[in-house]
């Protein structure tokens, strides 16, 4: 499908899954929003859309505040296809500290502003599935606690799990909201975050996600779905499960990470969108970095 011209633009299609993936390939982001997949499914919520600006490829979008705002362009002259955008008034979402340096002249002559919230959390997958060492040792009783009180199996998500995963999902949704009324911190959508796990569970082989799903006498009580980030990093895009079983979400970190992408050095665990709980849970696994993501506007004067 042709990409139009800034400043039109259309919505994101599967068909543009196979262009979309060769660009990310080339690019090798490190930033967790690159990849065809997390687009196309969040492409509702953030009102994703793509545009072509000189020979490149980038995406615009919204934020949970309703804010405009575009990705970091994806090929081609990304360096002038970024300043025309930033030079028509709109903010960059997105640029970590190499994209500032190779195509923004390290910041000289634009505001950057650090965007905490939404600093991505990189681990090292080899310690996610051993859990080794004393300042693993409490996710490590977490897991045993689980182990010895259920009967369990862990196993690679396939069709037959849908049904299992798709109901879990929605009590799931019904636990979250009466948790957090107001949402997924900054004004973010539980609805919106269900609907895009839904759809990633039934279009799974179609966006390329892989993942584990945890068994308990034969129900499904808890999955994680990711894909191939760069070619040294997975993502982690979505993990949901029992909230009341103590040691499932602990037992459904390790697995993903023992089981797929094997060949990974690094898994990118997504942001906390600022909500407290999320952020602590994130940094008890002890991320080697955070990925710093910035808001980038043109520079005044």
């Amino acid at each position: 499908m042709e990409i139009p011209r800034y400043p039109q633009s259309r919505g994101i299609d599967l068909q543009d899954k196979p262009l979309l993936d060769v660009l990310f390939a080339e690019l090798q982001p490190r930033v967790s929003e690159l990849t065809f997949a997390n687009l196309y499914l969040f492409r509702k919520v953030h009102e994703y859309r793509l545009t072509l600006v000189g020979d490149a490829v980038a995406a615009l979008g919204r934020g949970y505040d309703g804010s405009a705002y575009f990705l970091t362009p994806f090929g081609g002259d990304i360096a002038a296809a970024t300043r025309e955008l930033l030079d028509q008034g709109l903010t960059l979402y997105g640029a970590d500290d190499g994209f500032l340096t190779r195509y923004l002249d390290g910041g000289e002559g634009v505001e950057a502003t650090a965007d905490r919230n939404n600093f991505d959390y990189l681990h090292l997958k080899e310690e996610m599935a051993q859990l080794n060492g004393k300042q693993y040792h409490k996710k490590k009783n977490r897991v045993n606690y689980f182990l010895n009180r259920h009967r369990h199996q862990v196993e690679i998500l396939n069709d037959g799990h849908l049904p299992g995963a798709l109901a879990l999902l929605e009590e799931w949704g019904r636990v979250r909201t009466e948790i957090v009324p107001r949402g997924l911190g900054e004004g973010g959508s539980v609805q919106g975050e269900i609907e895009g796990t839904a759809e990633a569970l039934r279009l799974h082989r179609e966006l390329g996600l892989s993942g584990v799903v945890i068994l308990v006498d034969g129900a499904v009580r808890g999955f994680a779905l990711g894909e191939r980030l760069n070619r040294e990093t997975a993502v982690c895009h979505f993990e949901k499960g029992d909230l009341f079983m103590e040691g499932l979400y602990q037992l459904l970190d390790r697995e993903f990470s023992r089981l797929l992408f094997t060949e990974c050095t690094y898994l990118n665990r997504e942001q906390d969108l600022g909500e407290e709980s999320l952020r602590q849970a994130k940094l008890s696994y002890h991320p080697v970095e955070m990925v710093v993501k910035y808001r980038v506007r043109k520079g005044r004067g």
